[in-house]
């Protein structure tokens, strides 16, 4: 029986694009593991894209995974079908245009083949304390960046 793990996710981006952060807080059996990163100059979609794939790269056999997100776009996407959409139309979307971040999209569909996942929406900034405890994370990220505390890591 796959193990049951919850993830949270969020990703944070000073200008749109500009300098960002992701975060993770993985839970499974009681224990917590906190995951960052940065990226000197990106998007916010790709900073919440992010955080899942690490997260998801993180677990080292097959789990039931409830991903919590504030990201529309990210929950959406595999809730609402977009990817399979994406995948039948050659990564194009419906304006026939190629699907932003398809690397990221194709990225995380491979580290999710060998989970099921249950993706939630989650209002952001809202005293959900494992969303916000990620959005503290991946600012800090951003923070590091400012400070001259980090090299380009992703």
């Amino acid at each position: 029986m796959a193990e049951p793990v919850q993830i949270y996710t969020d990703g944070a981006c000073s200008g749109n694009p500009g300098p960002g952060g992701w975060a993770a807080i993985l839970v499974a059996q009681g224990v917590e593991k906190e995951i960052a990163g940065h990226a000197l100059s990106t998007t916010n979609n790709r900073m919440e894209m992010t955080a899942a794939i690490e997260a998801l790269k993180q677990l080292r056999r097959p789990c039931h995974v409830k991903l919590y997100s504030d990201s529309a776009y990210l929950i959406s996407a595999f809730n609402q079908g977009w990817i399979e959409n994406w995948q039948r139309n050659g990564w194009r979307n419906a304006a026939k245009d190629p699907v932003s971040n398809m690397d990221l999209w194709q990225e995380l569909l491979a580290v999710s083949q060998q989970h099921t996942i249950e993706w939630i929406k989650v209002k952001g900034h809202a005293d959900h304390p494992f969303n916000n405890r990620c959005d503290k994370l991946a600012v800090a990220q951003i923070t590091k960046i400012r400070l001259g505390d980090v090299s380009e890591s992703l």
